[in-house]
């Protein structure tokens, strides 16, 4: 009989189970982690490469459960890689313990708030919603374009429609602004989300301030980025946080943007490993390198377009190519969507279709205006949850 797991929306209460929630610990690897909590490392070396190389993807400070029984031993964890996909340990019927990855069930709101400024904008958002990560999405949005310190007056407003995702009732993630305008001087002042999720100023400029450039020149793309995906075969979700490009061993790998260097080492699912982290949030990653080039070591600030290493085919490889991971805030994010983007206007259909998208953000905003809608506000943002563990059965069919 195959073990399958459903998310039940009515709670299976574990009377005598309790949960706790944990943050992963800086340079602590899956096998480490297994070792720690004396689950046999067999079950890290039974799985396919695929997975194996999943477990590289658990970043620093996530979020992380442990489900214990009345004996305190553990039953479940549930470890995010994604904000949609999961690992997931277990015991199966043999009391064995299994691993897999489930998808992340959640709820996306949209929601809008209006503030009028007396102190500033960072200041009266913070106020009005208590939420940090909201204050930070509104002024981020505007990438430093404005000068909020000598153009704003008392009186002016400021209105912020934005994505937010829930799980069990709770708000997780940083918010994605969809429109954000800010009164300046009695002159509007916009940003737009647009539909491949970049935001745009009214003229329909990128005001995104990262700028990525291929990191092989010339290179084939031999594996895309999946974020989540049901292989319908294996009948299990994987994922691929990156994309590969396959070239010759000891082609240049050159820095995707400036930055400054946070790992260069060996792991074992990505092999020899770069990390940079650029600005406003975004990291890049570099894998299955041949080698590192001698000047590129932890803490090196790096340029666009500057040599850090050479392909190759290190860690769990089946050829010589660049596996390139890009992050926003430890979040996975397509780097070849990023890639085909430019500081250039947007023109002709693309232009026409960031106008309709305009247009009706700037009605949304000014019905919020009218209405002086009022923020939401946020208790706790820290305390988001995965799933709750007590409503994940294991049901034999």
């Amino acid at each position: 009989m195959k073990t399958i797991l459903f998310l039940l929306f009515i709670p299976f209460i574990l009377s005598a189970s309790y949960v706790e929630n944990l943050r992963w610990s800086n340079g602590e690897s899956f096998l480490m982690f297994l070792e720690r909590l004396n689950v046999p490392q067999k079950l890290y070396y039974n799985l396919d490469r695929e997975d194996q190389i999943l477990t590289e993807e658990i970043y620093s400070g996530s979020k992380y459960q442990i489900m214990y029984d009345n004996n305190d031993s553990i039953e479940q964890v549930l470890i995010p890689i994604t904000e949609d996909l999961q690992l997931h340990i277990y015991k199966d019927k043999d009391k064995k313990f299994a691993f897999d990855a489930l998808p992340i069930v959640d709820d996306v709101q949209t929601e809008a708030f209006v503030v009028e400024i007396q102190n500033s904008p960072a200041y009266d958002i913070q106020q009005a919603t208590k939420s940090r990560k909201l204050t930070h999405a509104f002024i981020s949005a505007f990438k430093n374009s404005l000068n909020f310190h000598r153009n704003l007056r008392k009186g002016d407003k400021l209105v912020m429609v934005y994505e937010q995702r829930y799980r069990l009732g709770k708000p997780i993630s940083t918010p994605v602004v969809k429109v954000a305008m800010i009164e300046m001087r009695n002159k509007e002042h916009f940003i737009y989300l647009n539909s491949d999720r970049r935001h745009y100023d009214a003229r329909g400029a990128e005001v995104e301030g990262f700028m990525l450039g291929r990191p092989v020149a010339g290179a084939r793309v031999s594996s895309r980025f999946q974020k989540r995906r049901f292989h319908p075969i294996l009948k299990r979700y994987r994922a691929h946080l990156g994309v590969d490009y396959a070239a010759r061993r000891g082609t240049p790998i050159k820095a995707a943007g400036n930055g400054t260097v946070t790992f260069r080492g060996y792991t074992r699912g990505y092999g020899n490993l770069t990390k940079i982290r650029h600005s406003d949030g975004y990291m890049t990653l570099y894998a299955h390198q041949k080698s590192f080039r001698k000047n590129i070591r932890r803490g090196k600030k790096v340029k666009k377009g500057q040599v850090i290493g050479y392909v190759g085919s290190t860690g769990m490889s089946t050829g010589p190519h660049l596996h390139f991971g890009l992050y926003k805030n430890n979040r996975a994010i397509n780097p070849a969507q990023v890639i085909r983007l430019t500081v250039k206007k947007l023109k002709g259909k693309k232009r026409k279709e960031f106008n309709a998208i305009k247009e009706e953000y700037n009605s949304l905003v000014k019905d919020h205006l009218s209405k002086n809608t009022k923020a939401k506000v946020f208790q706790d943002f820290s305390s988001s949850t995965l799933i709750d563990l007590k409503t994940l059965k294991k049901v034999d069919s």
